[in-house]
């Protein structure tokens, strides 16, 4: 859904600057709070190789205390360990990048193929990562398992309760 004028406000609010490049507003709370942006692929004719952007700042906070906890490396080595895991993570790191191609702008898409720029977004998965079997950013992982199907972030429900924590979003 295109962001209404309050919720640019609100936008503007969690990111601390004028948002650039949104395309939709990706999930929101009932109450409409902003919680993940789907996002342009080509800013200022930069590569912006993110889909899915969590904007909220309290879940942001949320996400950042168990990164600090080390569960990424837990989660790394659980898809390290575990080959189905493993192969349903590259499966959804396959899905994201077949999603975010075929929900790019055609404009933003012709652009990127005459800079040149078409196997990033080929080699590109999940918060910008070219190594699929890591997990860089627990951010981008949730922000894209509330707008589809992503198994860290089903994960992280699981484990931390997120999902529960939902309705006390603010910003």
């Amino acid at each position: 859904m295109q962001p209404t004028a309050e919720q640019l406000v609100m936008i503007e609010r969690q990111l601390g600057r004028k948002p650039r490049g949104i395309a939709a507003i990706a999930y929101a709370t009932e109450q409409g709070v902003p919680v993940v942006l789907q996002m342009r692929s080509l800013i200022d004719d930069k590569p912006f190789p993110t889909l899915y952007w969590l904007c909220s700042r309290d879940l942001y906070q949320m996400i950042a205390e168990i990164e600090t906890g080390g569960w990424v490396k837990q989660i790394e080595q659980a898809l390290a360990d575990d080959e189905v895991l493993r192969q349903q993570y590259m499966q959804q790191q396959q899905a994201y990048v077949d999603l975010r191609w075929r929900l790019m702008d055609p404009e933003d898409r012709a652009r990127i193929e005459a800079l040149g720029f078409s196997d990033l977004y080929h080699r590109y998965g999940i918060g910008g990562i070219a190594q699929w079997d890591k997990v860089r950013c627990l951010h981008m992982q949730y922000a894209h398992h509330l707008v589809g199907d992503n198994l860290v972030g089903r994960k992280m429900d699981e484990v931390f309760g997120l999902n529960e924590r939902l309705a006390e979003l603010k910003l």
